[in-house]
C-alpha cells in the first residue's frame, strides 16, 4: 500500500514540476466555458436534449460491451452526422449563446460601442421618449389600457420590425395613446422605439418558452418575456385588466411600478452613464481622444 502511495505521490511532484502558468491559465478558461454552458443550458430545453444524448452515449457503450453487432452500427452510423444533428437540434441555444456573448462586455469593446459615447442630444432624445412613455403608461395606468412597448438596445430587432408598421416619428403623449386605443388597428402589437423615436408599431413578439411563470401573465407579459429572453431590450407593459405597470428585462419581469419608480427604471437602463468610459478598450480611447484633438485644433 505504501509503495503504491509513495507512485502516486511521485508521479504528482512529477507532473507539478512541469505544471506552468498558461496551464492554469488553460484549466480556468476551459471551466469558466463549460461553467458557462451549463448556465446556458438550465431550465431550458437543452438540458433534457443534453440528457437524451447521454443515453444515446451509455446504450451505444453498452452496445460495443454485450457485442450487439446490429445496435453497435445503427449507433456507429447516426453518431458519424452527430455534429450536423447537434447543430441543427441545438440551433435555437447556440443562436441565444451566441447572442448573448455578443450583447456581453466583451462584445461592446469588439466593437467599440459605448454609451459614455452619446451625444448630449441622443441623450435628450431618450429623455424626452422615457418621459413621453411613463405619462403614457400613467394615463394607461389609470384608464386600465393594455400596452406592449419594447425599447430596442444594442440587439437590433429588425425581424420584429418586419411584423408590424414602420412609424418613424418623434414620440409624444397624443400619438403613443392613439396607438394603443383599443380600437385603433395597430393596438394590439408592440410599438418598438428606436434610438429614442417610435420606429414602429402593431410588430408580433415571441412568446416566452418558460412554462413555469405565474398564471396571472397574460399574452403580453409572455410576449414581453419572450423578446426579452432574445435580445437585450428593454420592455414596458401595462395590463389591460389590472392596470399594472411592468418592466421585462433579460427573462426576468418585475411589476407593480409608479410613475416615479417607472421613470427612474427607465433612465437607468437607457440614459448612458459618463463613469461607462472606462468601459472602452485603451485603443478605443486613444482613437476617440485623437478625433477630439483634431476637432480642437480645426
Amino acid at each position: 500500500m505504501w509503495e503504491t502511495l509513495s507512485s502516486i505521490y511521485n508521479s504528482f511532484m512529477a507532473l507539478m514540476l512541469t505544471f506552468r502558468v498558461t496551464d492554469v491559465l488553460d484549466i480556468l478558461i476551459v471551466s469558466f466555458i463549460i461553467y458557462s454552458l451549463i448556465k446556458i443550458m438550465r431550465e431550458t430545453r437543452a438540458e433534457q436534449l443534453v440528457k437524451g444524448i447521454l443515453i444515446l452515449l451509455l446504450a451505444f457503450a453498452l452496445s460495443g460491451l454485450f457485442n450487439l453487432k446490429m445496435l453497435n452500427s445503427l449507433f456507429t452510423s447516426f453518431f458519424q452526422f452527430s455534429v450536423l444533428a447537434v447543430l441543427i437540434v441545438f440551433q435555437p441555444e447556440l443562436r441565444s449563446a451566441l447572442e448573448h456573448i455578443g450583447r456581453s462586455k466583451i462584445g461592446k469593446y469588439w466593437t467599440g460601442i459605448s454609451a459614455a459615447g452619446a451625444d448630449e442630444q441622443h441623450i435628450k432624445d431618450i429623455r424626452k421618449c422615457i418621459n413621453s412613455v411613463v405619462d403614457v403608461a400613467n394615463d394607461f395606468q389609470k384608464s386600465k389600457t393594455g400596452a406592449l412597448i419594447v425599447f430596442e438596445r444594442r440587439t437590433k430587432l429588425g425581424e420584429i420590425i418586419d411584423t408590424g408598421t414602420i412609424i418613424d416619428a418623434e414620440p409624444s403623449v397624443p400619438m403613443i395613446g392613439n396607438i394603443f386605443f383599443n380600437k385603433a388597428p395597430l393596438h394590439d402589437g408592440a410599438m418598438i422605439i428606436r434610438d429614442g423615436k417610435v420606429h414602429a408599431a402593431g410588430c408580433i413578439l415571441p412568446l416566452t418558452k418558460n412554462n413555469n411563470i405565474s398564471t396571472d401573465l397574460g399574452t403580453r407579459h409572455r410576449a414581453a418575456l419572450g423578446i426579452s429572453e432574445n435580445s437585450d431590450a428593454v420592455i414596458v407593459v401595462v395590463s389591460e385588466e389590472t392596470g399594472t405597470i411592468s418592466i421585462a428585462k433579460n427573462g426576468i419581469i418585475t411589476r407593480n411600478y409608479t410613475r416615479e419608480t417607472l421613470s427612474m427604471a427607465l433612465e437607468d437602463e437607457l440614459i448612458p452613464k459618463e463613469t461607462e468610459k472606462s468601459d472602452r478598450i485603451p485603443i478605443i480611447n486613444s482613437v476617440m481622444k485623437g478625433k477630439k484633438n483634431e476637432r480642437n485644433q480645426k
